[in-house]
């Protein structure tokens, strides 16, 4: 079995117009990569324009995020980050697109990566995202012409949680409401609460406090393939 995972991160770098920064979430980042290279699994990084992504959300006291920050390998992957083209969806297993609320602008309507998407996922792989990164799914379609979300369980970065940061008004749409349009059977759970939901290979986590374990998850779900 191929023991490589495809990482997708945005490339997008300013909250709307509050003229504040933003770009992926560095624990969904760090927190699934350290289950799965500690499983023997390489990680390849892909984001929408390539190079080298911002990151924000850096808690000094995770020590994951600082493995990640001091792992030298890793840190020049991700300050590399292929761009869609340079993938080949052949090559993995799982895909797992990280959060961040850069992904609401740049991962929807990005077809390139819901090709790679899609064909991983109709290669018997697997399809993840945890917290804003399902901003990557809503578009994603199989070729049946069905989303690939519709009739799954699938979990996501709430619309709750999105007014408690107060930026309902500030992101493009609501992540919530978009994917119960595209057919998900959407779950919740409360305010910054783990939640992690799986349904036929696909794999989606509510927040950042999910993202260990949507790690975890995947995990399991790849060793059943």
């Amino acid at each position: 079995m191929n023991k490589k995972i495809l990482f997708v991160v945005t490339s997008h770098d300013k909250l709307g117009e509050t003229g504040e920064s933003t770009g992926y979430y560095l624990g969904e980042v760090s927190h699934p990569w350290a289950v799965l290279t500690a499983a023997d699994y390489e990680i390849d990084f892909v984001s929408p324009l390539g190079g080298n992504p911002k990151y924000y959300g850096n808690n000094p006291e995770d020590t994951v995020n600082q493995q990640f920050l001091a792992n030298e390998k890793y840190q020049k992957k991700i300050q590399n980050t292929l761009t869609p083209e340079q993938v080949r969806a052949e090559d993995y297993a799982a895909i797992l697109y990280a959060g961040g609320h850069g992904t609401m602008w740049d991962f929807p309507d990005n077809a390139a990566l819901a090709k790679i998407a899609q064909e991983i996922y109709e290669n018997n792989g697997i399809v993840s995202a945890v917290c804003h990164g399902p901003a990557g799914l809503v578009n994603i379609k199989l070729s049946n012409g069905k989303y690939l979300v519709d009739g799954k369980k699938i979990n996501a970065f709430t619309n709750e949680e999105e007014a408690a940061v107060k930026l309902e008004n500030v992101v493009p749409f609501s992540l919530e409401t978009k994917l119960i349009e595209r057919g998900a059977k959407f779950e919740k759970s409360g305010l910054w609460q783990t939640h992690v939901a799986v349904d036929t290979r696909v794999v989606t986590g509510q927040n950042p406090q999910s993202a260990h374990a949507v790690g975890e998850a995947v995990l399991t779900e790849l060793k059943k393939l």
